[in-house]
């Protein structure tokens, strides 16, 4: 059985007295530990997935099942709980909170359960290490550069040890050099942890990292394609 199952899955948001449908009768299957790219056109329903799949928000219609837990029938509250439990989400700007140092933006999600303090120290210390950035637990984010405050927000997503990690942009917001260094931390993760990512991107170079990219047309699965092996060219991110 896959980690993550979609049936006939479909999205509908009215404007005014107009409908409007980002995702329509989709059926997706993920296995865990995958990396899979989303790639599509802006419109196409790649963030509308992605939040569907993260919980952040429900479908209209059809099935969303993680982990063998149908997602669609439940309410607001259980899915925030189901949420904080599961889901590690990275951004395309961080949001990183500015007053709190490194290591208290990263320990802010482990807030939220009851934790004895020195395992909450224990893991954010090791979600710091993982990515590379311990020995700037102390700095604000202000006194970080853009690749070293996306690493401060992938020790955040993963410090929980999430069933899935989502990212919308990952490297958005980054330069060539750290949007490099970023995605390779991701293929990382997946590959030396098992975590399951789902990625969305319109950068064909971030893309050849995941092991499948998707592409998404007017809410509908439009084409699949295996991963190459990711291209480190100069040119290439």
């Amino acid at each position: 059985m896959s980690l993550i199952e979609c049936r006939a899955l479909t999205k509908v948001y009215r404007k005014g007295s107009q409908q409007i449908t980002p995702l329509r009768d989709l059926d997706l299957d993920v296995d865990a530990g995958d990396f899979l790219a989303l790639m599509g056109p802006s419109g196409s329903g790649k963030t509308t997935l992605l939040n569907l799949i993260s919980g952040i928000d429900r479908p209209t219609s059809g099935s969303l099942r993680v982990d063998g837990v149908e997602l669609s029938g439940m309410s607001r509250s259980r899915l925030a709980d189901w949420r904080a439990r599961h889901v590690g989400y990275i951004f395309q700007l961080y949001h990183l909170v500015p007053v709190l140092t490194a290591y208290e933006n990263v320990e802010l999600p482990l807030l939220l359960q009851r934790m004895p303090r020195r395992e909450r120290h224990n893991r954010v210390a090791a979600a710091l290490d993982l990515v590379g950035i311990a020995d700037r637990h102390n700095h604000f984010p202000r006194q970080l550069s853009g690749g070293q405050e996306q690493r401060v927000a992938i020790a955040r997503a993963i410090v929980t040890d999430p069933t899935i990690i989502v990212a919308d942009e990952p490297t958005g917001d980054l330069d060539r050099e750290s949007a490099r260094a970023v995605m390779e931390l991701l293929r990382g993760l997946s590959t030396e942890t098992g975590k399951t990512l789902i990625m969305v991107t319109h950068d064909p170079a971030c893309a050849s990292f995941a092991r499948r990219t998707l592409h998404l047309d007017k809410g509908r699965l439009v084409e699949s394609a295996a991963a190459r092996t990711p291209v480190l060219r100069e040119e290439a991110l």
